[in-house]
Parts: structure tokens; sequence; C-alpha cells
């Protein structure tokens, strides 16, 4: 295998300094607590069964080759489960990881230009940017080269490599911030100015268990200042950040406690320091940006004989119209945002046959393939559904966000992945409720910590439980009406608390209500926001109250589970 140039982050000495650590770890040469701290800034990640690890593999800006789709194939199969989990961060996730082969694995991914250096810890995560970035209409210019160089600038940098706590910055093209800017501790979004380009700046935002909106801290930062700017930000975090209490200590509690003009005077100084060290303009080299010209290095369109069944549901919500004439971009939505060895090693194939050769991870935990020619959908579309990967739907209301939950996080109360399944259910047999309602999300997370983005939902869930009668029932908050756009975040409003098992139901009897309640052209998500919560709650009202008199056998069971619910919460590893 290969690397390309424009995608290799990775560099051996990262492995051989791991394995050396891992040896003094197994010789007692290390305690515990010091090699976690060690691994989790190497990507290895203790999950809630004992003796394995979740590897995490960075993808800065989510771009794959088609090389690096083969090689993380090769990674599922021989030391994962037999397929990899893709984030709401553009990563990829592979679990039950043994530590022992955890080198093997980074070297395979080494390979290929893939490293998990800095993908956990306390340092700067995934540098994120919109999958669309270089082919959408809406954006003034491609993001994804800047994208790249903030990720080379910070990648083994010794200014956050101990960081109070981690630090994550996400890139937009579009003034509807698609890259999710508002809940990063940077949001960056592409403008064009006096024919100069640059980045509108937000910084502080975040999600958790107290979600912060993104504070507006530069409205035009030219491109060759970007780079100084979020160092500067970086530079007040480190200083200020709270390193006593982790619960505390990422960039939204310092702007809270010093204010944001505290924040801004710090700020400056830091920047106006690294201007006097002649650091304060860095020129972006765009080799790897799209042009116009990309289109003419591609293949034949090559189409199938006739369409296969769906694929008219498939092109409606799964393929979109490029800025590069008579080219498409195809959503391949995955089923939880998990994907198998052989899926990974097909989309490689047709990414090299029918696109640029590329792939990119999406934040709603899908994948995107680029350049396809108008005249391949169909039979793009015929070999995705030979993968199991042909599901319209993207980008709707049945294409839930789910965090990987109590199937193997320690923090993890319920089991978010099976919810997702048990909604999709229950969606696709609702029939006349989805009507006007289908550009709703959904997302879930199995404990309050927001992996699952549920804060930013139309629909969020986060998992929690109840007694009743003296036993655990698994239930999760309803968290009605959030969203990101161009004017920031909003976080859904807490509204009622439903027994897992029931939450399907629930979600339909919304849809249901929305349709009884609805104003003329009303959307949807605007009809969730202005809902009083009374009437959410006497909509459900027999779903989400009972007694021990009352609970059915099903309600003292988590989904996918045939076992009563046992609340099994561990030591998590995200605060180390």
């Amino acid at each position: 295998m290969g690397s390309d140039p424009v995608l290799h982050f990775s560099d051996p000495k990262d492995i051989d300094d791991f394995v050396a650590h891992l040896q003094q770890f197994e010789r007692g040469e290390m305690s515990a607590d010091a090699f976690r701290t060690y691994r989790l800034a190497r990507g290895t990640y203790g999950q809630r069964q004992v003796g394995v690890n979740m590897i995490r593999v960075k993808i800065p800006q989510g771009v794959l080759s088609a090389e690096q789709c083969e090689a993380m194939g090769e990674l599922a199969e021989k030391h994962s489960r037999g397929f990899g989990h893709v984030t709401t961060r553009q990563n990829l996730q592979f679990h039950f990881v043994k530590l022992e082969e955890a080198a093997v694995a980074m070297r395979l991914l080494d390979s290929v230009g893939l490293t998990t250096k800095e993908a956990c810890g306390n340092t700067v995560r995934n540098v994120t940017a919109c999958a669309l970035a270089g082919v959408c209409s809406g954006a003034p210019f491609d993001v994804t080269p800047y994208g790249q160089a903030v990720t080379r600038y910070f990648l083994r940098n010794p200014i956050c490599q101990s960081l109070p706590r981690k630090f994550k910055i996400a890139l937009s093209g579009c003034g509807d911030d698609c890259a999710q800017g508002a809940i990063n501790d940077i949001g960056c979004v592409a403008l064009v100015k006096n024919g100069e380009r640059g980045f509108r700046v937000r910084v502080g935002g975040g999600l958790s268990t107290s979600p912060e909106d993104a504070h507006p801290l530069e409205e035009f930062v030219p491109a060759d200042r970007l780079l100084a700017t979020l160092e500067a930000v970086i530079r007040v975090f480190d200083a200020r950040g709270n390193r006593e209490n982790k619960s505390r200590a990422r960039l939204k509690y310092v702007i809270r406690k010093i204010g944001f003009d505290g924040f801004r005077a710090e700020y400056d100084k830091q920047l106006a320091a690294i201007d006097a060290d002649g650091r304060g303009s860095n020129p972006i080299d765009l080799a790897s940006e799209v042009r116009p010209d990309a289109v003419l290095r591609l293949g034949k369109a090559r189409s199938a004989a006739t369409a296969e069944s769906g694929f008219a549901e498939f092109y409606a919500t799964n393929c979109i119209k490029q800025v590069q004439p008579g080219h498409f971009a195809v959503l391949v939505r995955l089923d939880r945002g998990d994907v198998t060895a052989a899926q990974l090693r097909g989309v490689a194939r047709l990414s090299r046959e029918l696109g640029e050769g590329q792939v990119r991870t999406t934040n709603e935990q899908n994948l995107l393939m680029r350049f396809v020619p108008e005249g391949s959908l169909t039979a793009l579309h015929a070999e995705l559904l030979a993968l199991g990967l042909g599901r319209a739907g993207a980008r709707t209301i049945h294409d839930v966000t789910s965090c990987p939950g109590a199937d193997t996080c320690n923090l993890a109360v319920t089991k978010s992945r099976e919810l997702a399944t048990s909604v999709q259910d229950k969606l696709a047999h609702a029939n006349g409720a989805l009507a006007g309602a289908e550009s709703l999300d959904i997302k879930i997370s199995g404990c309050p910590n927001s992996c699952g983005q549920h804060h930013v939902a139309a629909l969020g869930f986060h998992g929690t439980m109840r007694r009743v009668g003296g036993q655990a029932v698994p239930e999760y908050q309803l968290h009605l009406g959030g969203g990101i756009d161009g004017n920031g975040a909003t976080f859904g409003r807490q509204v009622v608390k439903l027994p897992a098992r029931r939450v399907g139901d629930a979600v339909v009897r919304l849809l249901e209500l929305f349709q009884k309640e609805k104003q003329t052209h009303e959307k949807a998500l605007d009809f969730f926001r202005r809902v009083e919560p009374g009437v959410i709650k006497a909509a459900v009202a027999d779903l989400a109250g009972f007694d021990e008199k009352t609970a059915r056998p099903e309600d003292y069971l988590d989904n996918g589970d045939d076992d009563k619910f046992v609340v099994a919460i561990g030591q998590g590893e995200c605060a180390t």
C-alpha cells in the first residue's frame, strides 16, 4: 500500500514510542494512570469490556483515499469486530482491539498515512470540515486545504500536547455552519472580503452537560492569519484552563470564569506575542484545493442498463448536484454509523471506478462519494445496493445519529445504538405522520455528555434511568427543538422522560401531534420550537407515566436486551 502525500499525517516514530511506553507499562516501570494518559493521546481508549480497547483513527476533514479505506477494512477484519464506526467528528473508531495488537494496527494505518496520534486525550482533536467543501455551490472557497494546514500545524506541536482538556476545531464553507463550528472550541466560517479569502471566527462552543453557543471573536481573519489566530486562542486555554477539575476544564468554562472581555484581552496579548515572534502570517498551501479542471481528469460515466428499484428515492435524498457541472456528490447512508470491512473495500473500489478516488466521512456518521458523473448514478446505486449501502433517506428523519452507548462506553447509561434501530423501525411504518417532517433530525446519546449531539437535534434523546418498585428502568430525556444554523446553536428544551422501549412510539406520537396542531405552512422544526411543553407532555402522557402496577415487562428492558436493565456505569477516560 502507498499513501497520498496530501493525506499523509502519520509518523512511524509515534508507533515506536507507543511500543516503548507499552513495554515500560508491562514491566511495571510506568503506572496505570500515567500509561492511561499517554495512550489516550495516541488514540487508544478503554471501553466497558475488560482487556480490549477502542482505537480512534484521526481523519482530518473526513478525507480518505481509496487505499486508506482498504487499510481500515483490513484493520476491522484482523484486529476489531469486522466493522468500524464513523463518529460525529468524522473519525473512524474500531472497538474490541487488544492492547497487544494496537501497535500492529497502528503500523497498518501508518502504511497509508493515517494516524491515531491526538485522536483522544487532552489535545487538539480531529479538525473537522464540511464534507461538501470544494463542491458546494454555497461556499466562497474550498476550506479543505486550510483544515489540512491547521491539522499539520497542531499535530505533534509541543504547545498542545498536554492541554487542560480536549480542544475541537471546525471549518465551515457556508454561512449555515455545516461543520457545526457553533459547538466547537473554535468554529471558522469561510468568507471573502474585498477579494481576499478569510474566516469569521467564533470560540467557546460545546455540548456535554452544560451546552454553550460559541461567541463571536473575529468578524474577518485573513487566511494567512488563521494559524496565528487559532494558536493564540489555544495558548489562552492552556494558560487559564482548569487543571484541577476536568469536568470544568473546557474553553467555555474559561470564558464563563473570566468573562468574554477578559478572554479577549488575554487573546490579544497572545496574538501580539506571536506577531512579535514573526509567526503572525502563515501562507496556506492550496495544492489540494478542488479546482474546476479536476473534472477533466475523471473517468467516463458508466450507467446501469436500468435503474434499480428505489433509485428515484435514492436520487432525491442522497444525490447532491455539485458546483462542477454534470457531477454529483452521493451520500452513502450507514446504519448507526457502522461500516463493515467488505463495505470499506467496496466503497474504495467504487470511488476509483466511478468517483474521484477519495471518500469523505460526514458529521452525520455517513460516507460521501464525490465527482460521480450524472450518468453513473444508476450504476453506483446498483453497486451500493449489492454492498448493503444503497438505502435512501440520507439527511432525513430516517437517518438517525447515535453514539456507541452502553454497548462499549463506560459512561453510557443506555444502549443508544439499539434505540436508533428501534426509532428507525417505527418511522418506517409511520406513513402519514411524516408529511412535512422529513427534514427533522434525530440524535441519541447514551448519557448526558452528548457524544450523539442530542442537544442540537430537532428530537434529541439522552439516556438516563428511574426506579419503579425498586427496579431500574432505562429511559431517555427528550430534548426538543435544537439545531445549528448561521445564527449559531439552539439547544433543545428538556421536556419529558420516556422509558427506553417506548421512545419509538413517542417519536411517532410527536409527529402525529405536529400533523394535528401545526399552523398553515408551518415547518416541523418551527412547530417543535414553539409548542408548549405541557402540550408535549399531554401527548405522550400514557407513554411517559406508569408505576409498579401498570408497568409492562418490557419497560424493565433496554432496547436490544432480553435481561432486566442494570445500571453499569464505569470510570470514563474522557476527562483523564
